[in-house]
């Protein structure tokens, strides 16, 4: 036999209700509105971040075709970046376009070293977060 002091309440049961569902799914609807722009804020701060050519770390240097670092005037080398490259013209020159005011040549050298970027070196998160799907 059930005994009727330890039974749950008739009120608690297991199945949800109507209310509950619709409860549940506008707190979803919610999360969604909120997210969305918070991803697209992401994207374009993505699109704002910088990349030294070289880090500062290593300034001085000059960028060799292949991407790295050789010494100043080492024959078939680049000058340096005279800024730090933007996310929004990194990805650009991933796509074949070259950095503004760099000839084809250099644009390439430029493009090398940032795809060797290495953790811990400055510009590798911004490199990163560009390689991130974007959905």
């Amino acid at each position: 036999m059930t005994d009727p002091e330890n039974s749950p309440p008739a009120s608690e049961d297991s199945s949800p209700t109507r209310r509950r569902i619709l409860q549940l799914g506008a707190v979803s609807a919610s999360a969604v509105i909120t997210i969305r722009p918070a991803l697209a804020q992401t994207a374009v701060s993505v699109l704002n971040c910088d990349i030294p050519v070289p880090d500062p770390s290593r300034a001085g240097q000059w960028i060799a075709k292949d991407g790295s670092l050789v010494a100043p005037d080492t024959p078939g080398s680049f000058e340096p970046s005279a800024r730090p490259l933007t996310g929004e013209e990194v990805k650009a020159a991933l796509q074949g376009s070259p950095y503004p005011g760099v000839d084809y040549e250099t644009s390439q050298a430029y493009t090398n070293y940032i795809r060797r970027l290495q953790q811990g070196t400055s510009g590798f998160t911004c490199y990163a977060s560009l390689q991130m799907p974007r959905g």
